[in-house]
């Protein structure tokens, strides 16, 4: 059991005597708040995860979370026999976050309005590494402090039961505290325009106009990895090169990849080309028998087939996109390694507007419509992404499996394979990080997008994803 301080403990004497003796029933507003609330929380958490909530009182909120493992802690006796009453198959243990001791780990946890209430914050943050694995994801709700003058109006009304004294934290205090207790904030947003059911105006309020007018939600939620991971040493890799009409550049992809991890597999996909890439991807494949190369033609159409095709048939730790074009040089791979080995972060995307490009690489027009898609990925996802349309994309063979799993929340969208990555990697909240590139000019063939056709066709799943991740 941790050390606490004399302060710390009184503090949570002080929690646990209100919750004794605080009424056992919720009123219709604060049920009706739990209810849009869990709405949130079963967007971030997938069912088949296992859950623990710091604070979780009688299980309102828990009761409502869809996943296959649950568990609870509150320093409440009273509410904690409660919870086991209505969830008889979670376990629940009488305990604070402060000294959390439990054995098993945990693939999310919930800390709902309980970091107000906290006597030692940091202290909280810090024990949940005891029950996390590298993966475990934290996730915080909080009041907003702009709603502080109504919510104290709705205690007076008696719309909202008296609570202990808390403090008041800002999405600054809780980042600042999550990173002293060892988290990397992923994501904060906010929530809940209308934080009561209404005659249904509620779903209009908080599906439409809450991404809109955020500053003036009623709730903020922040996910949060653990800051230190310790991965795989020395994992493989697999690269996955799409290649249409690319005969030029194949022997190069295969000479110009250097060699990265414990083994590393180029394999080529290709894409029913006009002319003679097939034939060029067999000949280069016999005559590097020493390169562990491997070749297929994709089933489909569109380079979002390849990948799927390519990372199927992948069997490295480490999955690697690079665009037969070799406009992004292959040289630069090994820096997406490193990032995805060190476990700085989980989702390597490339990023070919940091560096001067070559002259005529990319046109005006397309490095506009690059710049701006940027910005509303970077809105729509949460985390910064500066390029979201380079080709090269990094993540583990493992991650990609969950993206997979989850993919019919999206749906077959994407022809180009980079949104259906992005948008996965953002539904499971990865840790995406931009890797800047020198982009230089093509070699050889011409490009296979057509500006108009494939920005309109973008714009489109743009705002189709808007309507899966942030309008919902």
């Amino acid at each position: 059991m941790p050390a606490t301080s004399e302060i710390t403990r009184r503090h949570l004497a002080h929690i646990k005597a209100f919750y004794e003796v605080a009424p056992s029933g919720q009123t219709w507003a604060a049920r009706s708040y739990r209810e849009l609330l869990a709405h949130y929380y079963n967007l971030i958490i997938p069912p088949e995860a296992s859950v623990l909530e710091i604070g979780c009182g009688s299980g309102d909120l828990l009761t409502r979370i869809h996943a296959s493992r649950k568990a609870g802690i509150d320093l409440s006796p009273r509410q904690i026999a409660a919870a086991r009453i209505r969830l008889p198959r979670a376990q629940f243990y009488v305990q604070a976050g402060e000294t959390l001791d439990l054995a098993g780990r945990f693939d999310y946890i919930i800390i709902s309005e309980t970091l107000n209430h906290a006597a030692d914050a940091q202290q909280l943050l810090q024990r949940l590494h005891t029950v996390s694995h590298e993966d475990t994801r934290v996730v915080i709700n909080f009041f907003s402090s702009l709603w502080r003058p109504l919510l104290t109006a709705a205690r007076l009304l008696g719309l909202r039961p008296d609570q202990p004294q808390s403090s008041w934290l800002t999405p600054a205090d809780v980042k600042n505290l999550l990173h002293l207790g060892d988290w990397g904030p992923l994501r904060t947003d906010s929530h809940l325009l209308l934080p009561v059911r209404c005659m249904g105006l509620e779903n209009v309020f908080n599906r439409w106009l809450s991404p809109v007018f955020c500053v003036f939600c009623f709730t903020v939620f922040c996910v949060a990895k653990p800051a230190r991971q310790s991965s795989k040493k020395n994992p493989s890799v697999s690269v996955v090169i799409p290649a249409r009409n690319e005969a030029g550049n194949i022997e190069a992809a295969v000479l110009r990849t250097p060699r990265m991890g414990a083994s590393l597999e180029l394999i080529f996909v290709e894409g029913h080309s006009r002319d003679n890439t097939w034939e060029e991807i067999q000949r280069v494949a016999a005559k590097y028998p020493d390169r562990r190369i491997r070749i297929l033609q994709q089933p489909g159409q569109g380079k979002g087939d390849a990948v799927r095709a390519g990372f199927a048939a992948a069997s490295g730790d480490i999955l690697m996109i690079l665009d037969a074009d070799l406009t992004m040089p292959p040289e630069e791979l090994p820096k997406f390694y490193e990032v995805l080995a060190s476990g700085r972060a989980e989702f390597a995307n490339g990023c070919r507007l940091v560096y001067p490009m070559d002259e005529n690489a990319m046109r005006f027009l397309n490095l506009c419509a690059n710049k701006a898609f940027g910005l509303i990925f970077t809105w729509l996802l949460g985390q910064p992404v500066k390029d979201t349309l380079c080709g090269t994309k990094v993540l583990s063979r493992a991650n990609y499996a969950k993206i997979a799993a989850n993919r019919a929340y999206f749906g077959d969208f994407d022809p180009f394979g980079d949104f259906d990555l992005l948008f996965g990697a953002a539904k499971l909240n990865l840790k995406i990080a931009d890797v800047p590139i020198r982009y230089k000019e093509r070699t050889y063939g011409t490009t296979n997008i057509q500006r108009w056709k494939h920005g309109w066709l973008l714009l489109r799943m743009v705002i189709f994803a808007a309507r899966k991740l942030k309008f919902v």
